[in-house]
């Protein structure tokens, strides 16, 4: 057992090093003068380091970092919302068209992002939601929503029919049912679906460029562009501004890794 499990052991740690190792040029380079970053011999530890850059990151994109927490939560607030209960039809109930639904849903999937970015301008420029959490919330729903119903559902076709039976037998609907019996086993599969609800929301900037324009809110990954463009020789403040859109995804991954990986490999064996 033991000489068959160093190949694995082995893996993960490349894997790990790979992950990190870019993570830490960023916090390297956010600790030290943007004239340093320029020297021909870059110093691989921040000696004599300043935190200057996060001083100038936290009061230029603070804001920014809220409205990217909002937009994100309010995402996998919509997502779950509306994929929890489509999932649990399309698993457990006989839904008439059902696979056709489970077909345009994957047919979703692969329309191009532009496409329907520039739709949604349209649509909810007449709606007056450009500029609007609720726009960008619903805009980035569009994208979750189907990723969480196909992953829902594939984890609750695994929960045994018997469940749902015998809380019909005691008298329950459908609803409450799916209230007391589903979403508690289902726990995994939801966290694991909002989580990738949340990266999404929080990594996304094509929605957030094109129904945004500046005047009222920015997510982070619009903050970081302009910024880029306005401090283009001020490389410390752009890393650390990096740095800090990093750690939420990156707290996220680490605490949640255990749900994410019983979520998502719970529905792959069917007994």
């Amino acid at each position: 057992m033991k000489t068959s499990s160093w190949p694995r052991t082995v893996s993960g740690v490349l894997i790990v090093a790979v992950l990190l190792f870019p993570l830490y040029w960023m916090v390297n380079a956010s600790l030290q003068p943007s004239g340093a970053l320029l020297a021909p011999d870059p110093a691989f530890f921040p000696a004599g380091g300043t935190l200057d850059g996060y001083r100038k990151a936290v009061s230029s994109q603070g804001p920014h970092l809220l409205s990217s927490v909002v937009v994100a939560l309010g995402t996998v607030l919509v997502s779950l919302l509306v994929a929890a209960p489509a999932s649990y039809a399309l698993a457990q109930l006989k839904v008439r068209g059902g696979p056709v639904l489970v077909f345009v849903l994957l047919i979703v999937q692969m329309i191009p992002g532009i496409v329907m970015a520039n739709a949604l301008y349209t649509v909810f420029s007449n709606l007056g939601l450009i500029d609007n959490y609720l726009g960008l919330v619903l805009a980035d729903s569009t994208a979750t929503i189907p990723f969480a119903v196909l992953l829902l559902r594939a984890f609750m076709i695994s929960v045994p029919k018997e469940l749902t039976e015998a809380s019909r037998v005691d008298g329950a609907g459908y609803w409450r049912t799916f209230v007391s019996i589903i979403l508690p086993v289902s726990r995994n599969a939801l966290v694991t679906a909002g989580l990738f609800a949340f990266l999404f929301a929080w990594a996304d900037f094509l929605f957030a460029v094109t129904l945004t324009t500046g005047q009222s809110f920015e997510p982070i990954t619009v903050g970081i562009y302009r910024f880029v463009g306005n401090q283009s020789a001020d490389w410390n403040g752009i890393m650390a501004t990096a740095v800090l859109a990093a750690i939420p995804a990156a707290v996220l991954l680490v605490v949640a890794q255990r749900y994410v990986v019983a979520g998502l490999t719970s529905g792959a064996v069917k007994d």
